[in-house]
């Protein structure tokens, strides 16, 4: 079975946070240069927080906010969602489906490890049925 650490192992070991009390404008620059769309807020290495463009979208847009003015403490959402780099795949699959959510937050004993997303768990699982097919065409060719 597939773990989050799995997906860890694929990507960069970056993760881009800023502090509450940075302005949305400057979360959403940081997302954009990063090429990332959700960004974790920190406090002294605590997580506090991830801001997301459906955030952005709901809590600023739509409410007619000015992005330099906000502090993004104003749109993120307090208390994700987490998981362990141990914890499966498939856990996380479920955990983004029930609440819909695209990104989780990995944290082992109280520190911020990495990031997964709606994506890389996506990409983990199609590699996984491209290698069962290629076993099982393997199997049956031979």
């Amino acid at each position: 079975m597939r773990t989050v650490q799995h997906v860890l192992n694929t990507k960069p070991v970056q993760v881009y946070s800023v502090t509450a009390s940075s302005s949305v404008l400057d979360g959403l620059k940081m997302m954009t240069e990063k090429n990332i769309s959700a960004l974790l807020i920190m406090e002294a290495g605590t997580l506090q927080g991830i801001f997301t463009e459906r955030d952005y979208a709901r809590k600023i847009i739509l409410h007619g906010k000015a992005s330099k003015d906000t502090p993004i403490s104003e749109a993120m959402t307090l208390n994700p969602i987490t998981v362990t780099s141990s914890d499966s795949i498939d856990s996380c699959m479920e955990i983004m489906t029930e609440k819909h959510i695209r990104h989780l937050p990995v944290v082992n004993e109280n520190q911020v490890v990495g990031m997964v997303s709606i994506g890389d768990v996506v990409k983990l699982i199609i590699a996984d049925q491209k290698q069962t097919i290629s076993q099982l065409e393997s199997y049956i060719n031979s």
